[in-house]
């Protein structure tokens, strides 16, 4: 049986112990970073099947941890983090991450986000692939295979999460695809109200595309409804 390793990168020593422990209990290895680059220098030299980030860590923060992560890998991250506001949590998934609680929290909620994002990640690993093709659109090619997407030959830098929007839109022509349709989909788990959380990654998308705020070539708002891509 494989053994699942989790990173835990946090400043404060004693919570990083304490989140330790509770995985270590549910049989995970435990590697523990203290700043960012050491953080990063554990996902790039060893084999991580999930990160715990917390944001506000010397040398380089969690949301640039995630970014250099996410340059490379598509293990699940989690924020533990202090900051509280909503759009904290909205720039730490719009950075690249599955999830995000914050501090203090409790240990067994923890774990059990753990054991979901680590069980989601594995059903799709196992999971029959879909043969994905590249996409054509008017000077736009997405392709999966790469996992990159480039506008009249320049790159597109997009997080995860905005590349697998893009290609459910732009995979579907004309379709309209509601924010919960969307959340579902991309994010594989339960609507509940994360409708901002759609919302804010489309509008990232569009300004990456470089669309004009009220002449959107290639993603269209349909009022009341949800989202389209314009062919």
């Amino acid at each position: 049986m494989k053994r699942i390793t989790i990173l835990i990168a946090d400043d404060e020593v004693e919570i990083a112990d304490l989140v330790a422990l509770h995985l270590q209990k549910e049989g995970y290895h435990i590697i523990k970073a203290f700043d960012g680059k050491a953080a990063v220098q554990a996902v790039q030299t060893q084999t991580i099947d999930l990160a715990i980030l917390d944001i506000m860590m010397p040398g380089m923060d969690g949301y640039e941890v995630t970014r250099k992560i996410r340059e490379q890998y598509h293990l699940p991250i989690i924020f533990l983090s202090a900051k509280t506001s909503d759009m904290d949590k909205i720039t730490g998934l719009v950075m690249g991450a599955d999830d995000y609680m914050t501090k203090p929290f409790n240990p067994m909620e923890l774990v059990a986000r753990v054991n979901s994002q680590l069980r989601r990640s594995l059903q799709f690993s196992q999971s029959v692939p879909i043969q994905r093709s590249i996409l054509e659109k008017g000077g736009l090619i997405i392709s999966p295979d790469q996992h990159s997407v480039t506008l009249y030959g320049k790159p597109i830098e997009l997080t995860p999460k905005e590349f697998d929007i893009l290609y459910l839109l732009a995979s579907h022509p004309k379709q309209v695809f509601s924010a919960e349709s969307i959340f579902e989909q991309v994010w594989g788990e339960a609507y509940y109200e994360s409708g901002n959380t759609v919302m804010v990654h489309i509008r990232t998308l569009r300004k990456k595309l470089g669309e004009d705020v009220d002449k959107n070539k290639f993603i269209k708002t349909i009022w009341g409804v949800g989202y389209t891509f314009n062919e």
